[in-house]
């Protein structure tokens, strides 16, 4: 009998583990494709993005999407979550603009029980109109429902950027840029040409990946995406070439709908 009653209590605690597991979905929301959560905002002297900030982007994670951008916490999937775009929208009547603010994640960071610490300029954006804003700013955290939406960057193809870091033939460090729809790229590859082989590149933090002793001469790349097609690897259709050196930027001539 007391196997039974144990095996009945563990089941009860079970079941509610699944429900607390089930609680940031369960919200109030007449759009079934939204997951409800809270957000806030980070200091910012000129209200863009963080330069800084843990995706590795630089200047770039600065100002791209035209700085409405955020960091993220289990939506960070250890790096693989830089990039995506998101609609957040709050939920305050009278405050909250319909249809919201658009996102770029270019950092990592926990709030209290936030899903988005956004840029100023972006945490603006979910006011209706300036006054509302300044409301919200106020608050500090917000209640918000959010959903993945695809990136558009029109007029550019993804691009491969070397990493200030890099030390030309000794260590190579690249950053991809301007990944479009709603694609992670989950590991990325560079062609070993005297083995005849893809050699895989090392994720050193967010969206950077580095190999030490790269490949002499020009270096073809492949990248491994994660998206609505599923699990795939996409080769560049440029080449790094053979005198690349630290902050050059190279066309790939993949471009992600």
């Amino acid at each position: 009998v007391s196997n039974i009653m144990e095996l009945n209590f563990k089941s009860q605690i079970g079941f509610v583990s699944v429900i607390i597991l089930l609680l940031p979905i369960l919200c109030n929301s007449q759009d079934s494709s939204y997951i409800c959560s809270r957000a806030t905002y980070y200091g910012s002297p000129d209200c863009y993005g963080n330069p800084r900030g843990a995706c590795g982007y630089g200047d770039y994670g600065q100002t791209v999407n035209d700085g409405n951008v955020a960091g993220v916490s289990w939506l960070w999937k250890n790096g693989s979550g830089c990039g995506a775009c998101y609609q957040v929208r709050c939920k305050i009547a009278g405050l909250c603009d319909e249809n919201g603010a658009y996102v770029v994640v270019t950092d990592y960071g926990v709030g209290d029980r936030t899903d988005f610490i956004m840029s100023p300029r972006g945490y603006s954006r979910l006011g209706r109109n300036a006054d509302a804003s300044a409301e919200l700013f106020k608050y500090g955290v917000v209640d918000i429902e959010y959903k993945r939406v695809p990136c558009k960057y029109n007029g550019y193809n993804v691009l491969v950027k070397v990493h200030e870091r890099s030390k030309n033939p000794h260590y190579l460090a690249i950053l991809i840029l301007y990944v479009g729809g709603t694609n992670d790229v989950t590991d990325v590859q560079l062609w070993q040409e005297d083995c005849q082989e893809w050699r895989p590149m090392r994720r050193v933090f967010g969206a950077v990946f580095d190999a030490e002793n790269p490949p002499r001469g020009e270096i073809k790349l492949r990248l491994q995406v994660s998206g609505s097609a599923g699990l795939y690897w996409v080769q560049s259709k440029n080449v790094i070439s053979s005198d690349w050196e630290a902050g050059a930027v190279y066309d790939s001539q993949i471009q992600f709908d």
